[in-house]
């Protein structure tokens, strides 16, 4: 075999359909659009139309609400810091904030803040400060001697 002779299997492509080309084609004068009306005419935009019936996307209740005042936070388990500080990512002296753990690697990117969750262990004393954090994350982190300060809580008498 030679290149020359590398050829498509008989049948393998087939060559467009050309319309509007005469009676004798099969596909000439109305060119398979049927006879007048809109969709006969070019510029055509009538997606979701049902004939004058109610279409299906109205006839469907509207379910949901989005909250333009939600936050999205990156949520990050003690445990996946503690992993953090044994590789040597984050250090112990400094505070752990969201730009820390973005660096470190722990986040993928700044979202509206950090929230702690208390999933796994922690042994080494830190000072975070996140945006929000679980009952369990705090109470795991002061058992390891750390701190929690919630930034933009409003600051208890």
């Amino acid at each position: 075999m030679k290149l020359n002779d590398i050829r498509d299997n008989a049948g393998a492509s087939k060559k467009r359909m050309r319309v509007g080309r005469g009676i004798g084609s099969g596909k000439g004068k109305t060119g398979g659009r049927g006879v007048k009306g809109q969709t006969s005419r070019s510029g055509v935009a009538i997606k979701g139309f049902e004939g004058g019936q109610m279409p299906l996307h109205r006839r469907l209740p509207k379910r949901g609400f989005w909250n333009p005042f939600s936050k999205d936070f990156n949520e990050v388990n003690i445990g996946r810091i503690q992993t953090a500080i044994d590789a040597g990512k984050l250090d112990k002296g400094a505070a752990i904030t969201q730009d820390a753990l973005v660096a470190a690697g722990v986040c993928a990117k700044a979202r509206d803040g950090v929230k702690l969750l208390g999933q796994g262990e922690l042994k080494a004393k830190l000072a975070f400060e996140v945006a929000a954090a679980s009952k369990s994350a705090v109470a795991a982190i002061e058992k390891a001697g750390g701190s929690v300060t919630i930034l933009g809580a409003p600051a208890e008498a």
